[in-house]
C-alpha cells in the first residue's frame, strides 16, 4: 500500500495522492483516480472534486503553527 500524501493548496484545493478509498457521507465508494483534488472552496460543480472554480475568488494560506517554548 503506498502512502497517502494530502497537500493543502495556497489558495486551492486539496490535492490527495497514494491508494485511499473515499467515501460519500452515507459510506458509498466515490471512483478516483491516484491522484485527485478535493474542493475547499464549496464552488466547484464537480463535488466533492475541484474543477478550479476557485481562482481569484478563494483566499487560503494554511501553515503549520510553530509551538515556542
Amino acid at each position: 500500500m503506498s502512502k497517502v500524501q494530502i497537500k493543502v493548496n495556497d489558495n486551492g484545493s486539496l490535492r490527495v495522492t497514494g491508494d485511499i478509498e473515499l467515501l460519500d457521507g452515507e459510506g458509498n465508494v466515490i471512483e478516483t483516480k491516484p491522484a485527485f483534488s478535493l474542493c475547499r472552496c464549496g464552488l466547484s460543480k464537480n463535488m466533492p472534486f475541484c474543477d478550479a472554480s476557485h481562482k481569484g475568488v478563494f483566499k487560503s494560506e494554511v501553515r503549520v503553527q510553530k509551538n515556542e517554548e
